[in-house]
């Protein structure tokens, strides 16, 4: 196990991260929020955000790990911390000679991969990280990694808001005043983070990729289909979803699109890309398998969401497309659609395959 190097400017780090007053807080919903969106977007179980302390590691929030803090000398976060500028990823730690023998890799958490995005404060010193893990080994796509350094900056940015709050709290005195910076502060807290999930290509409410962090993905995908790569595009939607909303609110409406996107969520795992297309239509894209493969897939989809627990009976109907030399994005999205519509039409529940 190879110990993880110390800053040249440790002296000034460790001032700025006490100047936060943030370790051995309480848990907060929304740094909580922003490792379950890091999780999402990457397809992990684990994420945390993680402040190096003088011999430690300390979690403000994690997501599928107990711990809420491990010695700074087998710390992955510790070494993120040396490379400010980039992301730290390690791909499968037990073929990496520094951390094959690390107590984090050969123990619980049984780390196998690990990404980690610096938490850089204005003054430049890297504090900790906004990490992802998995117990398995695994590759970021150029989206994702895009998507986990904006979210490391909004992670900063609710630090700079706290230490804010702190110093209009020990300054000011009049009331009033103080509340109206506070709900201020609020707003653009709030605006930051709605503009955070549009600019990441993350859906809100479902926790997938929206349209945005889609159409990255599906140019990527298609790059690597030209390379030879089997590629197919599945437009899933929600039968009678117009019907829940009347008769039961949009409050059940909304529960039913995120038990959806959950179920999206657990089957596609490594080999789809899950995304909530707008309104109670999903897309799944499914590379790497074939044609028989792809059905079974998406027929696998629509089993499971019909059985899902929930009191309200709900059902999908699916349009598959495969990917054809000289297809762009546009070219699935039609033959997928027109396949969704024979779905529809041809009484719902059910896949239909486009070959127009």
């Amino acid at each position: 196990m190879t110990a993880p190097h110390i800053p040249a400017s440790e002296t000034e780090r460790q001032r700025e991260l006490d100047s936060y007053r943030i370790l051995d807080t309480v848990p907060e919903q929304a740094y909580d929020d922003l490792v379950k969106i890091a999780s999402a977007i990457c397809g992990t179980p684990m994420g945390t955000v993680s402040l190096i302390d003088r011999e430690r590691q300390w979690f403000k929030a994690r997501h599928g790990v107990d711990a809420e803090q491990t010695p700074r000398d087998v710390s992955f976060c510790a070494h993120a911390i040396n490379h400010p500028d980039n992301l730290f990823i390690v791909h499968d730690a037990l073929a990496d000679e520094r951390f094959f023998d690390n107590p984090m890799v050969t123990g619980d958490p049984n780390v196998r991969f690990y990404a980690g995005a610096p938490l850089v404060t204005p003054t430049g010193h890297a504090v900790g990280t906004l990490c992802v893990i998995d117990q398995q080994p695994r590759t970021l796509e150029p989206f994702q990694i895009d998507a986990m350094r904006g979210l490391s900056r909004q992670v900063v940015a609710l630090m700079e808001l706290r230490r804010a709050y702190d110093q209009l709290r020990h300054h000011m005195s009049e009331r009033d005043w103080y509340e109206l910076q506070l709900k201020q502060y609020q707003q653009e807290l709030e605006q930051e983070n709605l503009q955070l999930s549009r600019q990441s290509g993350t859906d809100a409410l479902t926790g997938l990729v929206n349209r945005r962090g889609l159409n990255a993905a599906l140019d990527w995908r298609i790059e690597r289909a030209r390379e030879g790569e089997s590629l197919h595009l599945a437009i899933i939607d929600i039968d009678h979803f117009k019907t829940i909303n009347d008769l039961h609110g949009h409050q059940a409406g909304d529960e039913t699109l995120a038990a959806v996107a959950a179920v999206l969520k657990a089957h596609c795992g490594s080999q789809g890309t899950a995304a909530r297309a707008g309104g109670e239509e999903f897309i799944v894209l499914l590379a790497g398998m074939d044609a028989t493969a792809a059905l079974r897939e998406c027929e696998h989809l629509r089993e499971a969401v019909a059985i899902m627990s929930g009191g309200i009976p709900v059902t999908v109907s699916v349009g598959l497309a495969r990917y054809r030399e000289g297809d762009g994005a546009n070219d699935l999205y039609v033959r997928a659609d027109k396949a969704l519509y024979a779905a529809k039409t041809g009484g719902r529940n059910r896949v239909v395959v486009g070959d127009g």
